[in-house]
């Protein structure tokens, strides 16, 4: 074992992927000279050279669209957006283009192509820069979308999504690039689709991903204080859904939580409260609960980000409540 930070595994996945298979490159904003925006491609440029790492303007429309274009000649691109905020100038190309190709040739062309970058909020970053978009890309038939929630899910997920012959969405968080954790020092891939169970617990099923997950984690623990036993998935992948792991953990704690860093409207937490009330509904002891940010943009006030972000605490409170605990 060895112990990497959350940029260091993804430039390890990128890496070894790109000395097994030299028809993989990375591409966009301050990849190269710069290292990265958040130094997850360090060192990349002196191994691979200017023609595997490329530095690109700032036109996201542009690059992605090359990338795409690539893909359909035999390369397997990663494309870096500096944050995935910055996608929506790119949104043409990824959903009416490389989303579709595919079924739209008939199968005659694959997509081999990772999209990659930070998602959700940063911190004081301003609405324009701290918003997750997941569910939108999740919505789009054609794509896979993939969110890892600590250093070893991103290394084994991304070189998983890199190998995949499909379109991948890979979703990471500027505030976990600094993150450390023990990850093997051998090579090794998760699968795509699969949620984990990272607690088993028979009270409640918490489902969440990305790293608001370390908020259900915390609150576990302080749950376990009042001897409430939480259950906790972390997807890893929203689309495609694994419904069975969440399911199944439904029908044994017969209580469910939904935790997602993002607006309430049109949410992954939406399609999974419509899948456990369809295939599941006579397992619930209790109304299924959501937490999710609030309904506007990102304020820039830390009172106001207080208000506007999950808490551990609400956590804390929607498991007692449903279990009718009072203080």
């Amino acid at each position: 074992m060895k112990k990497i930070s959350f940029r260091e595994a993804i430039k390890e996945a990128m890496s070894e992927e790109m000395r097994r298979d030299k028809s993989i490159y990375l591409i966009g904003e301050e990849v190269g000279f710069y290292n990265g925006a958040y130094k997850a491609s360090k060192g990349m440029l002196a191994e691979f050279g200017k023609t595997r790492v490329i530095d690109t303007p700032i036109s996201e429309l542009g690059f992605a669209g090359l990338g795409i274009g690539s893909a359909l000649n035999g390369c397997r691109p990663i494309i870096e957006f500096m944050t995935f905020n910055f996608s929506l100038v790119a949104i043409d190309q990824i959903i009416n283009n490389a989303a579709k190709i595919r079924q739209m040739s008939g199968g005659q062309w694959e997509i081999p192509i990772v999209f990659r970058g930070p998602t959700g909020f940063g911190g004081q970053l301003g609405a324009t820069h701290s918003q997750a978009l997941e569910n939108w890309y999740a919505n789009c038939p054609g794509l896979k979308v993939v969110i890892p929630s600590n250093a070893y899910d991103a290394k084994g997920l991304l070189k998983a999504a890199i190998k995949d012959n499909d379109v991948i969405i890979f979703l990471e968080s500027e505030i976990m690039y600094g993150d450390k954790m023990n990850i093997p020092n051998q090579e090794y891939y998760l699968p795509l689709g699969k949620a984990i169970i990272k607690k088993t617990g028979s009270d409640i099923t918490l489902v969440a991903f990305g790293k608001i997950l370390n908020l259900a984690i915390q609150a576990s623990k302080e749950l376990e204080e009042s001897n409430i036993n939480i259950e906790i998935i972390d997807l890893r992948t929203i689309r495609p859904l694994d419904y069975k792991t969440i399911l199944k953990s439904v029908k044994k704690t017969t209580r469910l939580i939904l935790l997602e860093e993002a607006w309430p409207f049109g949410s992954i937490s939406s399609e999974i409260t419509y899948l456990v009330q369809k295939y599941a509904f006579d397992s619930l002891s209790a109304p299924i609960k959501r937490i999710t940010l609030e309904d506007t943009p990102a304020p820039y006030a830390k009172n106001l980000i207080e208000f506007w972000y999950p808490s551990k605490e609400k956590i804390i409170t929607y498991a007692k409540n449903l279990l009718e605990i009072t203080d």
